[in-house]
């Protein structure tokens, strides 16, 4: 069962969320929140699978709470905005993925099992922008390079797969690996990086030209 945590400052969009989560009989809503700060309190309570963040709540907002549940649960950033500023806010923010309210429901339920999973999540439109940015030279694919070459060939396995948006379980059947074993691997390239999440280091990956 994957146990969400539900964080907005508008009811009725809660009540949405998890009217459309109530679909799928493996998830289940174990709290909700109104404000930032009750996430952040709720999140440490409940140990959910994936929080899904309101980006504007009152107390505190959605990238700043993001940041403090680095270490508790990944976070799926929820917006009607899609401009880059937010996006970049929400991945330097530690954030797991970025989804649009506007988007069709079955894309929550495949970002949050993606997220679940271990796996990032982002909004294809989202993702076009984050793409667009890398191919418009606001990258320094020099330094991803050196980066990458610091880390173990198997770590190398590991990252460009991650690169290209596979869960740790679909890595673990790639290369034959258990799936504790991804989860090692990918703790050592996030420390060997220098970043964060899963989302920073499928950037660095895309730098560095590894994950075409």
């Amino acid at each position: 069962m994957i146990r969400v945590l539900l964080a907005d400052d508008e009811a009725m969009i809660r009540a949405g969320l998890a009217a459309v989560l109530a679909t799928d009989p493996d998830i289940a809503v174990v709290a909700e929140a109104a404000d930032g700060r009750a996430a952040v309190e709720l999140a440490h309570a409940h140990q959910p699978d994936v929080v899904l963040m309101d980006i504007r709540m009152p107390h505190l907002d959605g990238l700043a709470a993001a940041r403090e549940l680095r270490d508790v649960a990944p976070v799926v950033m929820l917006t009607t905005f899609d401009e880059d500023e937010y996006v970049a806010r929400a991945l330097e923010d530690g954030a797991s993925g970025f989804l649009l309210k506007a988007a069709d429901p079955r894309e929550l339920l495949i970002a949050v099992r993606a997220v679940a999973d271990g796996a990032a999540y982002l909004s294809p439109r989202v993702a076009r922008r984050v793409l667009a940015g890398l191919r418009s030279g606001l990258t320094r694919p020099a330094a991803a390079k050196r980066k990458v070459e610091a880390l173990t060939p198997r770590e190398r396995d590991v990252l460009a797969l991650v690169g290209r948006g596979l869960s740790n379980q679909e890595i673990a059947a790639r290369l034959h690996l258990a799936e504790g074993t991804v989860k090692a691997h990918l703790s050592a390239i996030l420390r060997g990086l220098g970043v964060q999440n899963r989302v920073q280091a499928a950037i660095t990956a895309y730098e560095a030209g590894m994950a075409e």
